[in-house]
């Protein structure tokens, strides 16, 4: 259990500040999993309209929330 949860988030942040981004191993990764999502027939997608009336509207409900309602809301830890 954390107990000191902005101690956490200071390292994290520090960690990810000394790290470099190793740009040839991140394109790697995403044509793998292009090419494990082609296997599997995920992409190319048949119909690429599907679902987005769908995605839309689960936009709009997100986007609807107030700001301040959610700075107001009790983090769960």
């Amino acid at each position: 259990m954390i107990k000191n949860r902005i101690l956490i988030e200071e390292f994290e942040k520090e960690l990810l500040r000394k790290q470099k981004t190793d740009y040839k191993r991140n394109f790697s990764i995403l044509n793998q999993m292009y090419k494990q999502a082609v296997i599997v027939k995920i992409f190319p997608m048949k119909n690429p309209i599907e679902g987005l009336e769908k995605d839309l509207k689960i936009a709009k409900v997100v986007n609807s929330v107030s700001k301040t309602t959610t700075k107001n809301c009790k983090r769960i830890e």
